[in-house]
């Protein structure tokens, strides 16, 4: 009884709260320092702005860096109650789905793009070119918007013009007036998924075949574009995991609350937060250009502080 009243009242599970609050104020300020640290060495070096790879590179930096702000935005209105208008809101909840699936699917133009200099390098640079990236880019974000122009459209189509006009704690799950609108939304991401599932196996089976019949520091090379292209499949993966996690907590929710809460919170620590730090630091420090120019980045400024 005592540990009831305390839930409601906010005694020790209040001071816990508080405690995870702070916990990822910790988390993203650190996490966006590294990807701000990733950032400015892309636009350091010319070379790095003016190849494919290390382009879509930096957009899912810049994906992945507009995540963690927005949605330690949404933690910190929700934590505290903070309402805000209904249209500002569903503009956060458009954004935020769209770049949650920027990341992935340009993971997927990233792995395409390996398979194109591997397994077609005479045009590789033909194909790979810094204004057909441009062009990519359009339209990474253009087919990353479709399912949240879908889910926007459905709740225009639902929502009572009153509703506009009302000030809500703001809410991802704001748009879904309905259970099945989550079914809509959930087929449509796995849709995705297995599309981009598809196409990093394909790639991975081609450059395996190209690898194999490769020969000498050819040889070499393919294997480490091989290499790349499963750390993509595992980026995707999280990304995979990530889109379950509201599935996994809904079924906790009907057994327990405390349980519930804390499974949450530790979703969102390892499958939301880490990953959007710890895979592109991962990639930076793996790829041998990326890392000698951010260890020249450093290097600098350690010594011009000193100077």
């Amino acid at each position: 009884m005592a540990d009831n009243i305390s839930l409601v009242v906010g005694g020790p599970l209040r001071r816990q709260i508080n405690d995870k609050v702070i916990i990822v104020q910790i988390l993203v300020m650190i996490f966006l320092c590294v990807n701000f640290l990733l950032i400015v060495t892309f636009f350091k070096k010319e070379s790095l702005r003016t190849t494919a790879r290390y382009i879509l590179f930096a957009v899912t930096l810049l994906s992945d860096s507009f995540l963690l702000i927005m949605s330690d935005i949404l933690l910190i209105f929700s934590y505290f109650e903070i309402t805000i208008n209904v249209w500002s809101c569903i503009l956060i909840s458009v954004l935020t789905p769209l770049y949650n699936m920027v990341t992935p699917v340009t993971l997927t133009a990233m792995t395409l793009e390996r398979y194109v200099a591997i397994c077609m390098p005479l045009r590789h640079g033909e194909l790979c070119s810094s204004r057909r990236t441009m062009r990519c880019i359009l339209i990474i974000h253009a087919v990353s918007s479709l399912p949240s122009i879908v889910i926007l459209s459905v709740f225009f189509a639902l929502a009572s013009l009153s509703s506009y006009t009302q000030y809500s704690v703001c809410s991802v799950e704001l748009l879904m007036l309905h259970t099945w609108q989550d079914h809509i939304k959930a087929a449509l991401y796995q849709f995705y998924f297995l599309i981009m599932f598809i196409s990093i196996i394909f790639c991975y089976v081609k450059i395996m075949k190209v690898a194999k019949a490769a020969s000498g520091e050819n040889r070499t090379s393919k294997w480490k574009g091989l290499r790349t292209v499963i750390f993509h499949g595992c980026q995707l993966l999280l990304c995979l995991i990530q889109l379950w996690c509201p599935f996994i907590e809904t079924a906790i929710l009907q057994i327990r609350l405390r349980l519930y809460a804390n499974v949450r919170y530790t979703n969102y620590i390892l499958l939301s937060l880490a990953p959007r730090c710890l895979s592109p630091l991962i990639y930076g420090l793996r790829d041998e250009t990326f890392f000698l120019a951010l260890k020249n980045l450093i290097f600098f400024s350690l010594y011009k502080r000193k100077s």
